[in-house]
């Protein structure tokens, strides 16, 4: 059988980048390799109720080993990867033994993992550290949640004597663009909770995300032969230049701001003279933050479209996900059992929310309570992403005592909902 290194270096190997100007599901075809192959390595494992939707969707079960009638829990990963960085021919180079120091990637040497910028490194000497080779993402986020799931899977079809109730395993597509539940039905999990892995580092257990927005900004103008402009060109990128130039400087961006702090995120432009358009993410832990940043956009547009009455500037919010705070607190024991999971592990647990998202913040707000749990991520999105083998190991070992855990519950606890 596999091991966890062996599952994860397959998984980051198969290129599934999101694309998120694609109208398909999933939004690229090639999310679908992925997704056979871990509905194949289920059945091959024995596991229950196999299935693998149109979209992409991988579901499956291992079974009870409990007498009674336990309730289920949901294990969810996604199988895609961040559009902002390539994920084809994905290198992964493992470093076993790390010495400690900076990690310089061979594929483009100016890439350097430096303990500086990764102070958690100090603390994973001896350690197997995975980085890609530098050209590429690794895809830690998230096949390394990924190879845990079934990772542990394997290992409870293994060992038959640890306790648990139905544990369902669910894979999507697309969460990297926000649509990780569109083709999700929550009836057919059939869980009471559910658990995103999907986190950083060890021990993290994160029962509140940011909410977020997408906004568009699209400035339509006018264009004409350069030699015969003079009146008539209406530039859109020199006007979407002077939009951007009005974001704050020193407050309000990734760069600027940590903790519960929010922000405004420019991270895609595109177009000509003709037609430019910028995408920004808007985040906050409040959604009085989020009216806010968005009204911070309108309030620049405003004096750009009377500075320039022939151009058309238009401002669209779309709504990502929101808070999964309130909905996580509606049933306790999927935080409480989490903690205690990594206490009996040996590991003491870190309460943090999340600057993002994840599937669990859509699957809550659709009535399945998930918090997210650690699986050794770090520098996602980046060619700087890394992983190290034993803080998957360690998320392992958590599943399985959480997967005791709810062995240990009644459904006449449970309440009504779930199975």
């Amino acid at each position: 059988m596999p091991t966890l290194l062996d599952r994860f270096l397959a998984y980051v190997r198969i290129d599934t980048q999101a694309d998120e100007h694609s109208q398909s599901s999933p939004s690229t075809a090639k999310q679908l390799d992925l997704c056979r192959l871990l509905a194949a390595e289920c059945r091959a494992l024995g596991l229950a109720d196999v299935s693998l939707s149109e979209h992409g969707v991988v579901m499956a079960t291992v079974p009870a080993t409990v007498p009674h009638a336990a309730p289920t829990i949901a294990w969810v990963a996604h199988v895609d990867t961040s559009p902002e960085t390539s994920g084809t021919n994905v290198q992964p180079v493992v470093h076993a033994h790390y010495a400690g120091g900076d990690i310089t990637l061979p594929g483009n040497t100016s890439r350097v993992i430096r303990v500086a910028d990764n102070p958690e490194l100090k603390s994973l000497v001896g350690s197997t550290i995975i980085t890609s080779d530098g050209t590429t993402l690794l895809g830690a986020d998230d096949k390394a949640g990924v190879a845990v799931i079934m990772a542990t899977a394997a290992r409870l079809v293994e060992r038959r004597e640890v306790p648990h109730g139905p544990i369902r395993l669910v894979f999507t597509c697309d969460e990297e663009i926000g649509r990780g539940t569109q083709h999700l039905d929550i009836a057919s999990i059939g869980a009471k909770v559910g658990y995103t892995l999907d986190g950083f580092g060890t021990g993290e257990v994160n029962a509140e995300t940011f909410s977020a927005d997408l906004a568009v900004v699209t400035v339509t103008g006018i264009n004409t032969h350069p030699s015969v402009g003079k009146g008539v060109i209406v530039n859109a990128i020199k006007i979407l230049g002077s939009f951007l130039d009005e974001l704050p400087k020193e407050s309000l961006s990734p760069e600027t701001t940590d903790g519960r702090d929010g922000f405004v995120h420019p991270y895609s432009i595109t177009g000509g003279v003709a037609s430019a358009e910028v995408r920004l993410i808007l985040r906050d832990f409040e959604e009085s933050g989020l009216k806010a940043h968005a009204a911070l956009l309108e309030s620049i547009a405003a004096p750009l479209r009377q500075a320039h009455p022939k151009a058309r500037i238009d401002v669209t919010i779309t709504q990502q996900y929101r808070n999964m705070r309130e909905g996580i607190a509606r049933e306790p024991r999927a935080l409480n059992l989490a903690l205690e999971a990594l206490r009996q592990t040996g590991i003491e647990p870190k309460q943090t929310p999340i600057r993002g998202g994840t599937d669990g913040s859509l699957l809550t707000l659709l009535g399945l309570p998930t918090p997210n749990l650690s699986t050794g991520e770090h520098n996602p999105h980046s060619p700087l992403e890394w992983t190290c083998l034993e803080e998957m190991e360690a998320a392992v070992e958590v599943l399985v005592k959480l997967a005791a855990l709810w062995g240990r519950e009644s459904l006449a606890a449970a309440g009504q909902g779930g199975s």
